[in-house]
């Protein structure tokens, strides 16, 4: 239990099990942007706390925790928030890093792909694209397709991994028409990193019949539902969401952080802004207007 103070000063109580981390650096993203103006039902729900993609360093450790001493590096992961310069955390809730990783570096996921797979991902002002055109060329995807009507995201998506960009504007038929010529019949995996649901259902239509998955990224707003019919799932194509890729933070990140240290998954380009926290209301509007896709704020 933490009490906090009129003065901001924190004291601590019952640490038990759990550590005191001074946080470092944090980020946001489109997640926060959208809790932040209420985009759907459960962020209007009651008063939260803003910021999930934090890095610090163990500032003291309660009694009965194991794995994790004072000074260690760590990572809270996604169910364990904080935005402020002093959190406190369970143990089961923390990621050990190895020393030589920099708190700065903020990890994202990685999904197994099949090599030789076509993947298709909608950016909008997202950089979930990007991360899913890193993964897919990290696992040997053969075919990479971007889709925006920013065209300058093509140049920042060559340098993930991204062979070929579609801007919807240029067309004169739907997305998954053309996609569906360009990847003979459809791609095997579809990313809808928008958040928006005509953009779903084009995700989902440009999938190959038989065994084409669309995994769904963005956020969206309530009440609309999906725009499927249950008859288009009768030939094999499958449609999921994933939050924080489907890892099991306390076991697979770290071996997730070890690739990033031998190279195999480089995460610098993701950062293209670094600020003070006190300027997060810039970082906010760098991010409304796409022209950021990981801003790190120093604590």
């Amino acid at each position: 239990m933490l009490i906090l103070h009129k003065k901001w000063r924190l004291e601590s109580k019952n640490l038990a099990r759990s550590f005191f981390i001074e946080i470092l650096y944090t980020s946001i993203c489109h997640t926060d942007l959208g809790a932040w103006k209420g985009e759907n039902e459960s962020q209007r729900a009651f008063p939260r706390i803003l910021g999930h993609e934090v890095a610090g360093i163990v500032e003291s450790v309660g009694e009965g925790v194991l794995d994790i001493k004072e000074g260690d590096h760590v990572i809270p992961i996604f169910n364990g928030e904080s935005v402020g310069l002093w959190g406190i955390a369970s143990q089961r809730r923390l990621i050990h890093l190895c020393q030589e990783l920099e708190p700065r570096r903020t990890l994202q996921t990685l999904k197994k792909w099949v090599k030789s797979s076509n993947i298709w991902s909608w950016c909008s002002r997202t950089c979930g694209c990007f991360q899913a055109a890193s993964g897919a060329r990290a696992r040997g995807a053969s075919r990479i397709i971007g889709i925006d009507i920013n065209k300058d995201k093509f140049i920042k998506g060559q340098t993930m991994g991204m062979t070929h960009f579609i801007n919807p504007k240029d067309l004169k038929r739907p997305v998954h028409e053309e996609i569906r010529e360009l990847t003979d019949g459809g791609v095997d995996y579809s990313f809808e990193c928008a958040g928006n649901l005509d953009v779903l259902r084009e995700a989902f239509l440009s999938t190959h019949d038989g065994w084409g998955m669309t995994i769904i990224l963005g956020i969206h707003p309530t009440p609309r539902m999906m725009p499927l019919h249950p008859m288009e799932f009768f030939d094999g194509r499958r449609i999921t969401g994933t939050v924080f890729g489907d890892f099991k933070g306390k076991t697979q990140l770290p071996q997730f952080a070890e690739e990033c240290m031998r190279g195999a998954v480089n995460l610098d380009e993701f950062i293209t802004h670094e600020l003070p926290f006190s300027k997060i209301n810039e970082a906010f509007q760098l991010l409304i207007e796409g022209k950021s896709l990981r801003c790190i704020l120093e604590l």
